[in-house]
């Protein structure tokens, strides 16, 4: 029977992978920017084992995503910066402050004492009066950033749709936001258009511009009703996948070469396999 660790255990562990004499020499050589790329595909590992369902797998991503955080609070420490105690008290203390609601002098005592019962709708907005509140703060805390704004820090490095979402949503939070999905449609209507302009001209530039205001529109379009737009392309993505693994068979079957078929004959088979399901 497997022992059961405490997280004080994986410090440690980490503690001794990065030890100058007998720790583990790829672990050593590992920086703050060294482990951003490992990070990055740890947490869409954890997304496609929560999206299939399977839970051992989910376990064991979990813990891969858990160890990272350990691993740059280790790093940190070593440079003097902070350690994880300090990443646990700072995510505690932001965490008591953005839920007054349930927490309404901001300790974990005065749980269950506050009689503010808030929709889930009137959470969210609270959250990001509380964001903004802390961003303006914050603002002026750094002298270079004379101008505060709500789009301070919305990271560069996140992917292109998530950012998107994230830049629409932080605009609406102080008002910038048509009030239903209707007008977000029609924005959408008159950007397929500017795009079907510009590829008439055939200038790569304006294309490629319009392209991105394009699928701009659609992240506002999938904000508005509610749908999270990376994860809806992670199943649109699966969706095309299975399918043209259908149609694949099916050409294989006919013992024929997929190069082989031409568009109709395609067609005919795609639509089958669309049927089938």
């Amino acid at each position: 029977m497997t022992k059961s660790h405490e997280i004080a255990d994986l410090l440690s562990l980490m503690d001794k992978l990065r030890d100058p004499e007998f720790g583990c020499n790829w672990d050593k050589k590992q920086s703050l920017k060294t482990l951003t790329g490992y990070t990055l595909e740890e947490v869409y590992e954890v997304i496609d084992a929560v999206e299939t369902g399977d839970d051992v797998q989910l376990q064991d991503e979990l813990g891969d995503l858990l160890f990272q955080v350990v691993f740059y609070a280790q790093i940190a420490k070593e440079e003097g910066r902070f350690d994880f105690s300090d990443v646990t008290g700072a995510i505690t203390d932001k965490l008591l402050r953005r839920h007054p609601h349930v927490f309404p002098d901001g300790t974990l005592s005065s749980f269950a004492n506050s009689e503010l019962a808030l929709g889930a709708d009137e959470v969210a907005v609270q959250w990001e009066q509380i964001k903004n509140a802390e961003r303006a703060e914050k603002a002026k805390r750094q002298e270079h950033n004379a101008q505060p704004s709500v789009l301070n820090d919305v990271p560069n490095s996140l992917p292109a749709l998530d950012r998107a979402r994230k830049l629409q949503k932080r605009a609406s939070s102080v008002g910038f936001d048509w009030h239903s999905v209707l007008p977000v449609l029609n924005k959408l209507k008159e950007e397929i258009g500017e795009l079907e302009a510009e590829i008439t001209q055939g200038d790569r530039h304006r294309i490629e511009e319009e392209f991105g205001d394009l699928m701009f529109s659609c992240v506002n379009v999938a904000r508005h009703l509610q749908v999270d737009p990376e994860s809806a392309l992670r199943a649109s993505n699966r969706k095309f996948e299975r399918r043209f693994r259908a149609l694949e068979a099916i050409v294989t079957h006919q013992k024929r070469a997929l190069s082989s078929l031409d568009e109709k004959e395609l067609d005919a088979i795609w639509e089958q396999v669309k049927a089938a399901e």
